[in-house]
């Protein structure tokens, strides 16, 4: 396993908020399957534009190296060009950033096609723009008339091969945005309501999916364990059936490459119809936690959907049962793990959507069980009486099924 030393520049008095950000960075590179030697954090009024942490402190580092026999150095923010080069040059090791461990980590869990397209697609435009500085330009000489001389820089060669690339993963990622947004259509056209899960990673986001919809999806106590959405059918106490999608987790400093990348697979909250967020109660960066999904959200665009926040692990100790969220309809406490509070949860989302509903009383005829049917699939049944001259029903349904009966 690499061994690596985690610095962070700090631009409060206060280096609380860099010291936690420091433990989540060591949680990174666990799940990247690296070891985290020692931890430090430097107060500047800004990060070194050259070196990121100041000279003095870049020069104890490459001692603190040599004493660790550490493998590299990595540094809390996305470092520029100029900032990792000079650090590669002084400290004489690997040196990365929060974004490229990310990238990693994100490069090691996608498992399918369109996860695997747009994380390559992430690296790359990573990549790109931080080719300049790295390195030394190199030549490539050529036989003919015209490719005699010093030819091309390595450097121009590879920002033509990583833009003819980036090109390329765009046109695959549109083929399969038109194959998404077929397959939301065909989820959207029908009457079934749909909710999608959202939180910030680990946060226990997959368990809730599996607990709701008896699905197997992977969950693990890893940071990111999955990319790729997930969609299953959920079915309520009432007996109404919907589709409830599990989403990539975000975190604090989210690489822009990795939104962009991912933003056809995150926009399938854009069209629920609901938002269950999901928050873990005993993290000690709740507010925080919560603000960045609903940044991220409001950068994708996604706002003004109902929201049911689920404070999530009320089994373990250190569980904050004073949590609150202002910008969800309801809040409630659970243990997805447990499946305590669950049943809080089915009720919570029946609430929600039985808003989005209207009420239905009418009488099919027998030849109309087909619409009973309907009723009985996509709304809530309230009470259904088989009589002589047919089936009454009294139920909430949705309105577009409204308008079809």
């Amino acid at each position: 396993m690499e061994r690596f030393l985690l610095a962070a520049v700090s631009t409060e008095q206060d280096t609380k908020k860099a010291w936690r950000s420091l433990e989540e960075l060591k949680e990174l590179l666990e799940t990247a399957g690296g070891v985290a030697e020692d931890s430090f954090v430097q107060n500047l009024s800004a990060p070194n534009p050259a070196t990121y942490v100041g000279s003095g402190k870049a020069k104890e580092l490459k001692a603190l190296i040599d004493a660790y026999e550490a493998d590299g150095i990595i540094c809390d923010d996305e470092l520029s060009p100029v900032q990792l080069k000079n650090l590669s040059e002084m400290l004489d090791c690997k040196v990365i950033d929060r974004t490229m461990l990310i990238l990693d980590i994100f490069a090691s869990h996608a498992l399918t096609k369109e996860g695997k397209i747009q994380v390559e697609l992430a690296q790359l435009k990573y990549r790109l723009s931080h080719l300049r500085g790295i390195g030394k330009a190199m030549s490539r000489l050529g036989g003919g008339i015209g490719t005699r001389g010093p030819g091309e820089t390595k450097l121009e060669t590879d920002k033509r091969s990583i833009n003819r690339r980036i090109a390329k993963l765009n046109r695959d990622i549109k083929e399969l945005e038109q194959s998404r947004s077929m397959s939301r259509k065909s989820r959207i056209s029908g009457v079934r309501r749909t909710a999608a899960i959202v939180g910030y990673t680990n946060a226990g986001k997959s368990t809730i999916l599996n607990r709701l919809t008896d699905a197997d999806v992977l969950a693990e106590d890893k940071l990111f364990a999955t990319l790729d959405p997930t969609t299953r059918v959920c079915v309520l106490p009432g007996g109404e059936e919907i589709f409830l999608t599990d989403t990539v987790g975000f975190i604090h400093k989210l690489p822009h490459q990795l939104i962009d990348a991912f933003r056809s697979t995150l926009e399938e909250a854009k069209y629920a119809d609901i938002l269950i967020h999901v928050v873990d109660s005993t993290g000690e960066d709740v507010d925080l936690h919560m603000k960045t999904v609903y940044g991220t959200l409001d950068e994708l665009g996604i706002s003004g959907k109902p929201v049911i926040t689920v404070f999530n692990k009320c089994d373990l100790p250190g569980s904050d049962s004073a949590l609150r969220d202002g910008r969800a309809e309801l809040s409630l406490r659970i243990s997805a793990k447990t499946g305590d509070g669950i049943e809080r949860l089915y009720d919570a989302v029946d609430k929600v959507l039985r808003e989005q509903r209207i009420y239905l009383e009418r009488r099919f005829s027998y030849c109309d069980a087909a619409k009973a049917g309907l009723v009985r699939k996509y709304g809530q049944l309230i009470s259904e009486e088989y009589r002589e001259d047919g089936i009454y029903i009294c139920a909430y349904v949705p309105k577009e099924l409204g308008g079809k009966l």
